[in-house]
């Protein structure tokens, strides 16, 4: 009876497994396309003269309360963390939650902004590379082409059919460089997550992404000296907390859960090309929410992109 019930167990698991890869890649698909959904939540923080630093430090100190008991209830998994896996987890916390973001902002106020965004979009060029070099991943066949169709897709998201900047020393600004940090900080993010979640329950990576961010952003808030600006009447109080909140666990909490669950099975030089669905979204939400108007190159993009993505699921579900 034990070895009926242990191999119906196996024939569950392989099932489970034959279906994975295809499900975990949509899985980042959707996880990075909720951030696309920031906006929505940010718009109103910004207008009531809350600096950057202070609605990022205010999303972690909300998300580390409900991330805390799962943390706890997890615990056991961080006894025998090897030194490698302590630097990976402060990657992901202090260099993709909080120092990317804090140099992507500063170098959107340091030179040409279409060169920032244009180099900010090299990301899975670091990811893949890093995934090469640290977990030892072997591209699947034609990634290459797949790589430029992809970059060529968030670019006309971005730009269009023109060249977006009009002399190459744009290239060399500090703004530039301050994006660069950025992109290989947040592609980075991407091969040490999957590392980790190799290593621990996603649920597990996720807390701690956001809990170890904590100090070093607490640090930073006070170091600036910027003053807090507390809504004083009672409406906008409130829209201001709601949206705090949603800011918080929908592209925050939500997206990462989702974003990490699919990475578990989900090749990081492979993940990094499922993140671009978040460009098409944040297109999608100017449009419907903000009344931006989708121009033909940005459809261009959407197709080139979608292109790329079913491509490579369609490739993931035959290799399972």
């Amino acid at each position: 009876m034990e070895n009926v019930s242990n191999k119906f167990k196996l024939n569950s698991a392989m099932r489970k497994q034959a279906v994975r890869p295809k499900t975990g890649f949509w899985l980042v698909v959707l996880g990075a396309a909720l951030w696309g959904a920031d906006p929505l939540f940010r718009i109103i923080l910004l207008r009531e003269q809350i600096t950057p630093t202070q609605i990022v430090l205010l999303e972690h100190i909300i998300i580390a309360l409900f991330v805390a008991p799962m943390l706890w209830k997890h615990r056991s998994e961080l006894k025998g963390l090897k030194l490698r896996h302590i630097g990976a987890l402060l990657f992901l916390s202090w260099g993709g939650s909080a120092i990317a973001t804090i140099l992507f902002t500063l170098g959107l106020t340091h030179g040409n902004l279409n060169a920032v965004l244009l180099l900010q979009k090299l990301q899975p060029i670091f990811a893949i590379l890093m995934a090469r070099v640290l977990l030892k991943e072997k591209l699947p066949k034609q990634f290459g082409w797949l790589l430029i169709m992809a970059l060529a897709g968030t670019y006309l998201l971005t730009f269009g059919f023109t060249f977006p900047f009009g002399h190459v020393n744009d290239f060399v600004k500090v703004g530039s460089l301050l994006s660069l940090g950025a992109a290989a900080l947040w592609g980075g993010s991407t091969v040490m997550g999957r590392l980790m979640v190799g290593k621990m329950e996603y649920e597990t990576v996720t807390s701690l992404r956001f809990i170890l961010a904590l100090p070093l952003l607490i640090v930073i808030t006070i170091n600036q000296g910027d003053p807090w600006h507390v809504p004083s009447g009672a409406g906008t109080f409130a829209a201001v907390s709601i949206n705090l909140l949603g800011q918080a666990l929908l592209p925050g909490l939500f997206s990462l859960m989702v974003y990490y669950k699919g990475l578990t099975t989900t090749k990081a030089s492979v993940a990094t090309l499922a993140e671009l669905s978040f460009p098409m979204v944040g297109v999608l939400i100017n449009w419907i929410a903000f009344h931006e108007i989708v121009k033909f190159h940005q459809i261009c993009g959407f197709i080139l992109i979608w292109a790329v993505l079913f491509i490579i699921s369609r490739r993931s579900a035959k290799e399972a």
